[in-house]
């Protein structure tokens, strides 16, 4: 697989600590994925975000942008942040003015469009995003979720080539996540690699085409996800659990599993337990 962006053996302590938040990581995001980044609290994830865009800088070791070591000049580092977009987790930290049209428009002013182009982008975001109904609303009047999608838009409004989510589904409920992580295969769908940081094994499971696993600053496994869950013992002892529709699946009769690709989506575990009724 072909690697967009890429961390060489980097190295990263935040200072006033003792231990390093990356210990020679070695990790490639593939172009054009759905790729999940999982591991426990302190495991690096966001640490590798804020490197990603030039905020952190290796103590040891390199980032690499299309196979090109990034560069830390002011104008470079602007370029980079408007091909590489995050969404943080807490949208707080992301929304700084009033309302969504606002908040959506800033980006592309501070990049130096002209006010025409600035607002028709805007407003087709809006559209896309299902937010032109809450354009001029005050952003602290909006939900949760609502404020997680005008935090995207935001970023998706000046066309990044990759997108980064931390923790992008944190305290939403069911309803906002699911329209949330179809939004996401929609913005997927128009050719933009996407990679999430996620607590989540049952999201990182149904949605993610390649995972990494992080621990202690360290990629420590990858693959797809059916080659990752088959290690099952090697999973939980990072402290993450198996998806609940992989336990659920093994839990059946092996006359049932056999020679079957485990589902990963309710809809896949719906349609093989109907096959095998039939059968």
């Amino acid at each position: 697989m072909k690697s967009i962006l890429e961390a060489r053996d980097v190295h990263y302590r935040y200072p006033g600590t003792d231990t390093e938040a990356l210990q020679g990581l070695k990790m490639s995001i593939p172009k054009h994925k759905k790729t999940a980044i999982c591991g426990h609290n302190g495991s690096g994830k966001s640490t590798f975000f804020l490197q990603a865009i030039g905020i952190h800088r290796p103590v040891v070791g390199e980032m690499r942008w299309h196979d090109t070591p990034l560069s830390y000049r002011p104008e470079a580092l602007k370029k980079l942040r408007q091909q590489i977009g995050l969404v943080f987790q807490d949208p707080e930290q992301q929304l700084i003015l009033s309302t969504p049209f606002e908040d959506i428009s800033y980006g592309l002013r501070n990049a130096g469009m002209a006010e025409q182009e600035i607002a028709l982008r805007t407003r087709r975001m809006l559209t896309a995003m299902g937010l032109e109904h809450l354009a001029d609303k005050p952003i602290h009047h909006l939900s949760l979720g609502q404020k997680k999608r005008v935090a995207l838009a935001g970023v998706l409004v000046l066309e990044p080539e990759l997108l980064m989510l931390d923790e992008p589904t944190a305290y939403l409920d069911r309803l906002s996540e699911q329209q949330l992580v179809e939004e996401l295969d929609r913005i997927h769908e128009n050719g933009i690699t996407i990679v999430m940081a996620t607590h989540d094994m049952n999201l990182a499971y149904s949605w993610a085409d390649w995972i990494l696993v992080m621990d202690h600053g360290q990629c420590v496994m990858q693959g797809t996800p059916h080659e990752l869950f088959q290690h099952e013992e090697r999973i939980q002892s990072l402290s993450l659990e198996l998806p609940l529709l992989l336990e659920l699946w093994q839990a059946l009769p092996e006359s049932i599993r056999k020679d079957v690709t485990p589902p990963r989506t309710i809809e896949e575990f719906k349609l093989l337990m109907a096959v095998s009724s039939q059968g």
